[in-house]
């Protein structure tokens, strides 16, 4: 997993729960790294998860919940990181339909070894859009966070369904229908 997603996730724990939270989830954690990350650095999942874990404990917030609010922070980082990539949508369905083929595309330049999920997109109209999501990593609300944070950058609101295919989260089906 890249570095940036490290940083921006003790970031966003300092911020919300200051740096006390930091240095404890990342004493109760066993990291390979010892909880040093680079932006550009590759790390293994198996750190995020251990973070992610410690986090919930000490905050009583659920797993699915800090993943949903990382990644509305996590999209404030890449509007400002990439505007050029952004201008390219006027809209948020075409923006989210165009995951794979263009942004993803875009990621691998920058990140060649990054390990991204896969969107499948089942249908596509003006105002809906049906994906599916596969990922080993089964972090489909940090996807959910991404895509709420996109309707808001077009000023615009969605309905999101997400319908678990697989129990554990690793394949689940998006159902979104602009507001």
């Amino acid at each position: 997993m890249k570095g940036i997603v490290f940083t921006e996730f003790l970031d966003l724990v300092e911020t919300k729960f200051g740096l006390e939270m930091v240095d404890k989830i990342i004493q109760q954690s066993e990291l390979d790294s010892n909880g040093i990350y680079t932006s550009v650095g590759t790390y293994k999942f198996s750190e995020m998860l251990q973070l992610l874990k410690h986090l919930s404990a000490n905050t009583g917030i659920d797993i699915d919940t800090l993943l949903l609010v990382y990644a509305e922070h996590f999209f404030t980082v890449l509007e400002k990181s990439y505007p050029e990539l952004m201008a390219t949508y006027k809209d948020p369905i075409e923006m989210l339909a165009s995951i794979e083929n263009h942004i993803h595309v875009e990621v691998r330049k920058i990140y060649p070894e990054a390990e991204l999920p896969e969107f499948i997109i089942e249908e596509k109209t003006e105002n809906s859009l049906v994906m599916i999501y596969k990922s080993s990593r089964a972090m489909h609300h940090f996807g959910l966070g991404l895509m709420n944070k996109t309707f808001e950058h077009f000023n615009s609101s969605a309905t999101i369904v997400l319908e678990k295919i697989k129990e554990d989260g690793t394949e689940v089906k998006f159902i979104v229908n602009k507001n």
